[in-house]
């Protein structure tokens, strides 16, 4: 098991799957290269052998040398996330981390776009193979609420046009069905039957998505395809893949979507993370009562 590839692999997670800056990303990176110099020191080369006692001895070793009760609790947080990735991407069998005791904070609210600058966004792609490659993904991405990594592993046999259903590989190997617009699916049907083909060149192959070089589209690839996009469409805003699940989320209850629907379509084994998006709506309730109310 290579320490570096795991730390980069999930690196690469929270740029493209949860937007994060650089600033953060590279926060993340020192923290894991310090876990790293501690697990090597005792002559570890995997998590396997890794336990709760350990995590708090490493932890212990930075109240020791100092470090604030801020940057040991974020410190908390990195490595409970960070296993529990490993434990998504069947690295480990199990997170040591999680019986840590972590003072939560604050969860920021999600960035979304509006409607009208979700309909911007999605005209920006051209009438060219790949630009009707790319409106269709990314109207699939806003129509199905998908995560990148559930969006990249779907299968021309995932998809049911008819019925109006996806069949989604979320978190865990857990299978859910989504459901889609007719809009989606006929977009869908036409890029399968004349852009999916042009771009097809092995029949292997059975990614929806396909590459201009005739492969499935990897994390990184998808996320560079939506920032392409981002510069083109002139918003102004950071986009990223995970953008378009917070905007179905929150357009979703603006319009009065029950939120345990919601839950099940976003694929939220605690419906608490769903409710987060239910204090967008709350606010942008708050802020059109202090606009029009006539005493202000």
């Amino acid at each position: 098991m290579d320490f570096k590839r795991n730390i980069n692999e999930y690196l690469l997670f929270l740029s493209v799957e949860k937007g994060l800056s650089r600033a953060s990303i590279s926060s993340y990176r020192q923290d894991l290269k310090r876990y790293q110099g501690f697990l090597e020191d005792r002559g570890m080369h995997d998590y396997s052998a890794v336990d709760t006692e350990l995590i708090i001895s490493f932890l212990k070793l930075l109240k020791e040398e100092g470090k604030s009760a801020k940057t040991i609790t974020r410190m908390q947080s990195t490595l409970r996330n960070y296993h529990q990735f490993l434990l998504n991407e069947d690295v480990v069998k199990t997170n040591p981390a999680t019986r840590l005791h972590i003072v939560k904070e604050d969860k920021k609210l999600p960035v979304y776009l509006t409607v009208q600058e979700m309909e911007i966004l999605l005209r920006t792609p051209d009438g060219s193979t790949a630009g009707t490659r790319d409106r269709a993904m990314m109207e699939l991405l806003y129509a199905s609420g998908l995560r990148v990594s559930e969006m990249i592993d779907i299968k021309t046999t995932d998809l049911n046009t008819d019925m109006g259903f996806i069949r989604v590989r979320g978190k865990g190997s857990k299978e859910r069905i989504v459901p889609m617009t007719d809009h989606v699916g006929k977009l869908l049907t036409s890029y399968i039957a004349n852009e999916r083909l042009i771009l097809l060149k092995d029949d292997d192959v059975d990614a929806l998505f396909i590459t201009n070089r005739g492969r499935g589209f990897t994390r990184q690839g998808l996320w560079k395809t939506i920032k392409k996009y981002e510069m083109l469409s002139g918003l102004g805003k950071n986009i990223t893949p995970h953008t378009f699940r917070h905007s179905f989320a929150t357009h979703l209850i603006e319009n009065g979507a029950d939120l345990r629907a919601v839950q099940e379509m976003l694929g939220h084994s605690d419906i608490s993370t769903t409710q987060i998006y239910t204090q967008i709506s709350a606010m942008k309730i708050r802020e059109m009562y202090t606009q029009y109310h006539p005493r202000k």
